[in-house]
């Protein structure tokens, strides 16, 4: 029985792209820098989540990122603006980041200056629920986000994103009072498809559940600090 077309090609692009993914996480390891893709769809706080994160620990890591996006520079501009280095990675039609795009991205980063002397590299991926999960870029750890505002069956309804993420960052929960939203739903929908991930509940407005998400940001760098090896579990 032959496999039709189109499914021999998707899994030949995986393939390659994760050959490639190996590749860069090869050069991770190697620089002991813990590499973090943080994704979810469009407006669920991704940028505002790294705005915050890079100004409050600036002083503790040597930090830089690379900023996808499909057609502007406008989010890397407000990363820029807090002192972090900072590579767009302009993707086009392109529905999410792939190994080669944040191969490219690390060619640019390493004229600026040198990754091993770098903590964290944050790869902000293109907004989408679904293809970031699917390709591979080398990272330690996938961040998912999933803002109150979206719902709470996001998690039954694209499952692979929640399922593959290391950590689930419940976003925007300052609006709970004023949305028709149960919190424990989500969370509990979060768990029946991941019940190993990390949840974390937080408002980059007003700073909500950030000292425990970057307490555990602080475990993931000093595992990576400790053998790249236990950044594989």
């Amino acid at each position: 029985m032959h496999m039709p077309l189109e499914d021999t090609l998707g899994l030949n692009l995986l393939a390659a792209n994760q050959h490639r993914a190996d590749h860069n996480r090869e050069h991770f390891d190697a620089w002991n820098l813990l590499c973090l893709n943080v994704m979810s769809s469009p407006g669920a706080g991704k940028t505002s989540l790294l705005e915050r994160s890079l100004a409050a620990l600036a002083g503790r890591w040597a930090m830089a990122v690379l900023e996808g996006d499909m057609t502007t520079l406008l989010d890397a501009e407000r990363l820029e603006a807090v002192g972090i280095p900072v590579v767009p990675i302009t993707t086009g039609r392109a529905c999410h980041l792939d190994a080669a795009m944040v191969s490219g991205g690390l060619k640019l980063l390493r004229q600026r200056l040198d990754p091993a002397a770098l903590d964290i590299l944050w790869v902000e991926n293109v907004g989408n629920l679904v293809c970031p999960a699917e390709f591979a870029i080398g990272e330690h750890r996938k961040v998912a986000l999933l803002s109150v505002t979206e719902g709470d069956d996001k998690p039954l309804k694209y499952p692979v994103m929640f399922r593959e993420a290391d950590c689930v960052l419940i976003t925007k929960v300052d609006l709970l009072p004023h949305l028709p939203v149960d919190v424990e739903r989500i969370e509990a929908h979060i768990r029946q498809v991941n019940p190993r991930t990390a949840v974390f509940r937080l408002s980059a407005t007003t700073g909500e559940g950030f000292e425990a998400w970057h307490d555990w940001l602080d475990a993931q760098r000093q595992a990576v600090q400790t053998s790249p090896a236990l950044m594989h579990a």
